[in-house]
C-alpha cells in the first residue's frame, strides 16, 4: 500500500500551483488597533488549533495593506521561529487572519490535487517535523529558525487525492468531535458563570424583589435572597449579606519549585502555568513529566482549584486567573508546579464551585492585577488571593448555588474525558495513515467502534 505513494517536492507543488507557501506580515505598531483583522501571532497557535479571538488587530481602514498576507479558513499554520513546528488550521466559520513572522502557513490552490485537511494533519506528522529539524538554524544569537526556501526543499510521500481525502476525514471526524465537546464544554460553564453573576455580583433576585418585582426563581429559592440593600465598605450589598476577606474561608498551598533535569519521564507530572487557559480554565496540554520531591500537600486531583500566580507576558491573561484540574489518563499523580496556587475552601459555607466562578468575576480579577508586580515576568503577591474581600451569602444559598454549579462542572470534567480517550485514538491514528502503514478500511473500523 505505502509503495502507491509518490515523494514530491513543496517547490514543485509551489510552482504548478496547487499549493501556496506564505509567511506572516511584518506589522507596526500603528497598524494595531482593538477592532479589524485578527493579528494572530504564534502563541495563538496550539496543537491543532489558531486562536482568532486575539488581543491587537489590524485597523480595518489598512485592509488593503494585507490583503496578499491574509490567511483563510482551511489554511493550515505552523510556528517557524521559537516554538518551532506547533502547528494549527484556520477552520470553518473563523475570520480571515494576518500571522506574525513567525509563521507560516500553507494554502491549496488546487484540491482535486492536494487536500487542505491532509496538508494539516501532514504538518502535526512524524514526517513533518522531522523534515524541521533538519534543517533549523542554532547559534548562540540566532533562534531556530525555518525559512520559506527550507520550506520549499521539504519531499513528503503523498497518496493520490481519493486515499488523502479519506484519512483527512477519518482524523476530521475525531476532531470534530473533539471541538464539539470544547463548545460544549464553553457553553455549560457560560451558563454557571451567568448564574453567578446574577446572584452574587449583579444581585439581580435582591434588586427585583427591593423593586417589588418578581425574580422569577421557585418560591423556596427566591426566599433566601434578601429583598433590600444596605451600605458596606465595597459598597451596596445585600441586606444580611457580610464583607469578608478570602483568607477567612480558604487554604493556599504554594507548588513545588522544579529543576529542568527533574523534567523527565515520570507516572508524575507538574501542573505548570501552561495549564491555565488565557482568560481561566484548564489546559490539559500544559502538564510537565516531573521526577521531584514533593510535599504532600503540594498534589492536587482533579476537582482541585488552582490559580496562577506567574505570567510571561505583559499582557496579563493568565495570572490571578482560576483553573480546576482536570484527570488525566497520562498519569498517576498531579503536582502544583512554583507558578501555581492550590486554593482549598476551609470553611462549610465555601465551596470549589463558588471559589472557581468568584475567581472570574472582574472584581477579583482587578484585585489581583493590583497585587502584581515585574516587569518581564509577572509575579502574583503571597497575600493577593486572601486578602479579596467580597459579599459573602448565606450557607444556605452558596449550598444552592453548589447544587446547580457542581454537576455542570462534573459533566464538563467527563466531557474532558471523553475529548482526551479521542485525541489519544487520533494521535495513535495519525503517524500509522500519514505514512502509509495502516489501511483506510482498518482506521474507520476503529474509529466507528470508539
Amino acid at each position: 500500500m505505502a509503495d502507491e505513494w509518490a515523494e514530491i517536492r513543496v517547490g514543485d507543488l509551489v510552482s504548478r500551483g496547487v499549493l501556496s507557501v506564505s509567511d506572516g506580515y511584518r506589522v507596526r505598531n500603528e497598524e494595531l488597533s482593538p477592532e479589524g483583522i485578527p493579528f494572530v501571532r504564534g502563541g495563538d497557535i496550539g496543537d491543532g488549533w489558531i486562536n482568532t479571538d486575539t488581543e491587537d488587530h489590524i485597523k480595518p481602514e489598512l485592509a488593503h495593506r494585507v490583503q496578499a498576507k491574509l490567511a483563510r479558513a482551511g489554511d493550515a499554520a505552523f510556528i517557524t521561529k521559537g516554538t518551532v513546528g506547533r502547528a494549527g488550521r484556520l477552520r470553518l466559520g473563523q475570520p480571515a487572519v494576518v500571522f506574525a513572522p513567525q509563521v507560516a502557513y500553507w494554502r491549496v490552490n488546487d484540491q482535486s490535487v492536494l487536500d487542505p485537511g491532509f496538508i494539516f494533519y501532514l504538518m502535526l506528522s512524524h514526517e513533518f517535523q522531522s523534515a524541521l529539524d533538519g534543517v533549523k538554524t542554532h547559534g548562540a544569537m540566532v533562534a531556530d529558525y525555518v525559512s520559506i526556501s527550507q520550506q520549499h526543499d521539504f519531499r513528503f510521500r503523498f497518496p493520490n487525492i481519493e486515499h488523502q481525502r479519506a484519512i483527512a476525514h477519518i482524523l476530521g471526524t475525531l476532531d470534530d468531535k473533539i471541538d464539539l465537546i470544547r463548545r460544549m464544554n464553553e457553553t455549560l460553564e457560560a451558563i454557571a458563570r451567568a448564574l453567578f453573576k446574577s446572584w452574587f455580583v449583579d444581585f439581580d433576585p435582591v434588586r427585583a424583589k427591593a423593586e417589588g418585582r418578581d425574580p422569577g426563581l421557585p418560591q423556596p429559592l427566591a426566599d433566601l435572597f434578601p429583598n433590600s440593600f444596605e451600605d458596606s465598605e465595597i459598597g451596596k450589598i445585600p441586606r444580611g449579606w457580610e464583607v469578608g476577606a478570602l483568607g477567612e474561608l480558604i487554604d493556599t498551598v504554594k507548588g513545588r519549585s522544579y529543576k529542568s533535569e527533574e523534567l523527565i519521564e515520570s507516572d508524575t507530572a507538574l501542573v505548570t502555568l501552561k495549564s491555565f487557559a488565557r482568560g481561566g480554565g484548564y489546559r490539559p496540554d500544559g502538564l510537565k513529566p516531573f521526577a521531584g520531591t514533593y510535599k504532600p500537600e503540594q498534589i492536587v486531583t482533579p476537582g482541585d482549584l488552582v490559580i496562577a500566580c506567574t505570567d510571561v507576558t505583559q499582557a496579563a491573561e493568565v495570572i490571578g486567573r482560576p483553573a480546576i484540574v482536570r484527570g488525566t489518563s497520562g498519569y498517576r499523580r498531579l503536582v502544583a508546579s512554583l507558578d501555581t496556587l492550590i486554593v482549598r475552601p476551609r470553611h462549610s459555607s465555601m465551596t470549589r464551585a463558588f471559589l472557581y466562578f468568584l475567581g472570574g468575576t472582574e472584581a477579583f480579577v482587578a484585585h489581583t492585577y493590583a497585587h502584581t508586580t515585574g516587569t518581564t515576568v509577572l509575579h502574583l503577591a503571597k497575600e493577593a488571593v486572601p486578602s479579596f474581600t467580597f459579599a459573602r451569602p448565606s450557607t444556605q444559598l452558596v449550598e444552592r448555588f453548589d447544587s446547580l454549579a457542581s454537576p455542570t462542572l462534573d459533566r464538563i470534567q467527563a466531557l474532558e474525558e471523553e475529548s482526551g480517550t479521542l485525541a489519544g485514538l487520533r494521535d495513535a491514528l495519525l503517524p500509522k495513515l500519514i505514512s502509509g502503514e495502516l489501511r483506510i478500511r482498518d482506521a474507520e473500523r476503529t474509529v466507528a467502534e470508539v
